[in-house]
């Protein structure tokens, strides 16, 4: 099989999507590594009111699925994410590449770009990728 123009076919290991909650959830563990229940529940009822059993029965799901893992420490359970912010991005931008693109990660970044404006920094970045993956041909 030909490997597609743009994407990495490094294996990565798939992990099922998550729902909206559960990458809530995500960008917590993400920010702070790992955490309690009580820990994700105060972070995320910052920002609205949910409860914490609520939180606890995402977490049991996230853990069935494969998006957490759980270890006790004493009494609490901690949580953690099985992948990293960048393979969770890089797994949802492949799947988005393949459904709307046809799996041209080129189409997909001009799109995106096209949508808003970039600023100078942003622009830059894009600048340095793209004269990386020049040497890299």
């Amino acid at each position: 099989m030909k490997p597609r123009q743009g994407i990495d076919m490094k294996e990565e290991h798939h992990l099922p999507k998550p729902t909206e909650f559960e990458l809530e959830l995500l960008r917590c563990l993400w920010a702070r590594g790992s955490a309690t229940v009580r820990d994700l529940h105060e972070a995320v009822s910052e920002r609205r009111p949910l409860g914490y059993t609520s939180v606890l029965k995402t977490l049991q799901i996230m853990t069935e699925k494969g998006l957490v893992n759980r270890s006790e420490v004493g009494k609490a359970h901690i949580y953690h994410a099985t992948a990293s912010q960048e393979e969770t991005q890089r797994q949802f931008l492949r799947d988005l590449s393949e459904r709307l693109f046809s799996g041209s990660a080129t189409q997909l970044a001009m799109h995106a770009l096209s949508m808003d404006r970039a600023s100078s920094e942003e622009l830059q970045q894009i600048r340095k990728l793209i004269e990386r993956k020049r040497k890299e041909r």
